[in-house]
């Protein structure tokens, strides 16, 4: 099968095609065909080399973390899933991910696709997703009425997190370029603040959560808006704790855990209109297009999320 792979860490010229034998599912396992995945932070952070003490995997690594298509093959004791679902999953990380023909992905992950979005709206899901519920629920325990603070609104794991604090009653603020002010406030933004003409930490107080995805002063000046005993979910790094403990805050670095169940609940969300999935920009499944899909989503300019369309 047709995969698109590293062979050596570096930058996005070692994104190489290749071809390699396509998996068989073991037992609770199936394979999928995919018709697309999504271009996340983590790809090409772990091509340069940056997660390679934490994920030492062998070469050849396909990347992608993001599975959207239609079960080909299933293994033994699969009973939920059949041959022709529509399905999507944040597989485990390994070093066979999802720039390629097919994935084999472990059944308590996968998700059936709602009928109303396609395999594109279904592949920039599962990471973005999950990331922003397990920083707002999981992490957060964000509840009707609280204040939420949403940083780089605008990016794909920011369009989840609003819509999703929004869709349990939170107050949503949220930081943006001027150019994505109305754009946030479409996906239901109560407040926007443009950081090109505002500090935001000179306009909001007494939030009770924030969600960082841009760390170093960005996340240091993140504590100032909290609230005593309030929270901090970092999505890049972990924030520093004797400044948390000065107001006896909750914080750390959320690590994303891929989970079905909770896949299955945004997926109904999704059935029910009340999430919409933003796709900013799609590549073809090719090295160069892939190469230019790295590039964007290293310049932190993305607006939504990457699509890699897999035919």
């Amino acid at each position: 099968m047709k995969a698109v792979a590293i062979k050596q860490y570096g930058g996005k010229e070692q994104l190489k095609e290749i071809d390699i034998s396509k998996p068989t599912p073991k037992e609770k396992q199936v394979i999928v065909k995919l018709h697309a995945t999504s271009i996340n932070p983590i790809d090409w952070k772990l091509r340069e080399g940056y997660l390679k003490a934490m994920m030492p995997f062998e070469f050849p690594i396909i990347l992608g973390w993001d599975v959207a298509g239609i079960v080909e093959e299933v293994g033994g004791h699969v009973q939920d899933f059949k041959v022709g679902d529509r399905v999507f999953a944040r597989p485990e990380t390994t070093n066979r991910g999802t720039y390629a023909e097919y994935t084999i992905v472990d059944t308590h992950l996968l998700a059936k696709i709602p009928d109303n979005i396609g395999f594109e709206e279904a592949a920039c899901v599962p990471l973005a997703g999950l990331t922003a519920w397990q920083c707002l629920f999981d992490f957060g325990n964000i509840q009707k009425g609280d204040k939420v603070l949403i940083h780089a609104g605008a990016g794909g794991v920011g369009t989840f997190a609003i819509q999703l604090a929004k869709n349990v009653g939170a107050y949503v603020a949220a930081t943006a370029g001027t150019h994505n002010v109305e754009f946030l406030k479409s996906l239901g933004a109560d407040e926007v603040i443009d950081y090109k003409k505002q500090d935001f930490e000179k306009v909001l107080t007494e939030f009770d959560f924030v969600l960082d995805s841009l760390g170093g002063e960005n996340q240091e000046k993140s504590f100032t808006v909290l609230k005593e005993g309030g929270k901090l979910a970092s999505i890049v790094s972990e924030p520093n704790q004797e400044k948390a403990k000065q107001k006896n805050i909750k914080s750390g670095n959320v690590w994303l855990i891929p989970n079905g169940q909770q896949l299955e609940k945004i997926a109904n969300l999704l059935e029910q209109n009340k999430l919409r999935v933003i796709i900013g920009h799609k590549f073809p499944f090719s090295e160069e297009g892939i190469k230019e899909a790295h590039a964007l989503s290293e310049s932190h300019h993305a607006k939504g999320k990457i699509v890699i369309q897999i035919k």
